[in-house]
């Protein structure tokens, strides 16, 4: 796939330097890719992005605010093109090299790739992921994150902001720049979220994102998604996160012992 990957980043010496980096990342092991894409599909996935009103997974919430899809069929072909690159062997096997993760795989649904749009005024508060694909019993590892902004500037916001495990301090902010791809790893240490953005009213943030995962292992241990008020957001958020928090996972483990498994509450981030 790499007439759609930029090829560089399957050069042997390139993936060495994006290992080293990765594993020297702390708390949140990641990287940044900077023209990630082949230009010609980057500018496809762009050219072609669907408008906010044909996007109809509405993630809204005191925590979030943004719109998502995933049915790619409805869309421009480039969606599932570039799906299929990111499924492809020849850059799972590149993943493998620079996470040590082996046995990683994307799946065919909301839960493998999609698109995430925001208009001005649109954020996701610092959280950690969940851990578990609950139909297909896999433990999510990776996820990426392509950017697709043209001409976005730093005073717009919409920044992916790296925070420590216990939210006290922000480790990093990337400005969500136009073909620019971040992998991290999906674990209690990769606290992220996403500044509020402040665009004009004829841009959006846009992004593709995509999720890897491995069977599950013995020591494995589910976790939710989980929301964090950030230091300077105040007692009062801070409260009233934590509330919403412990009502949806105790709601959640109620319907689990009826036989109810599925249940969204708008944070599939």
């Amino acid at each position: 796939m790499e007439s759609i990957i930029n090829p560089i980043y399957f050069d042997k010496a390139k993936i060495a330097e994006l290992k080293a980096t990765f594993n020297s990342n702390t708390p949140c092991k990641h990287i940044i890719m900077d023209n990630f894409l082949n230009e010609e599909y980057a500018n496809l996935l762009y050219e072609n992005f669907p408008k906010m009103e044909d996007m109809h997974v509405k993630r809204k919430s005191i925590n979030e605010n943004k719109k998502e899809e995933y049915h790619f069929e409805k869309f421009h072909p480039v969606f599932n093109q570039v799906r299929e690159a990111l499924r492809s062997n020849e850059l799972i096997e590149v993943w493998h090299e620079i996470s040590g993760l082996s046995n990683l795989e994307s799946t065919l649904d909301g839960y493998g790739t999609g698109i995430h749009q925001g208009l001005n005024g649109s954020f996701v508060d610092v959280h950690l992921d969940y851990n578990m694909h609950t139909e297909k019993n896999l433990h999510r590892r990776l996820n990426i994150l392509i950017y697709l902004n043209k001409h976005w500037k730093e005073e717009y916001g919409g920044h992916l902001e790296l925070w420590d495990e216990r939210v006290t301090k922000m480790e990093k902010a990337v400005l969500p720049a136009f073909n620019r791809a971040v992998i991290f790893r999906t674990d209690e240490l990769s606290q992220h979220g996403v500044r509020k953005v402040t665009c004009p009213e004829n841009e959006s943030r846009k992004s593709y994102y995509g999720f890897y995962f491995t069977p599950i292992g013995e020591d494995f241990k589910y976790r939710d998604s989980k929301f964090t008020a950030r230091p300077e957001e105040g007692i009062a958020k801070g409260m009233v996160v934590e509330t919403k928090e412990f009502l949806k996972v105790n709601i959640k483990r109620a319907l689990k012992a009826v036989g109810i498994s599925k249940l969204d509450f708008g944070d599939k981030n």
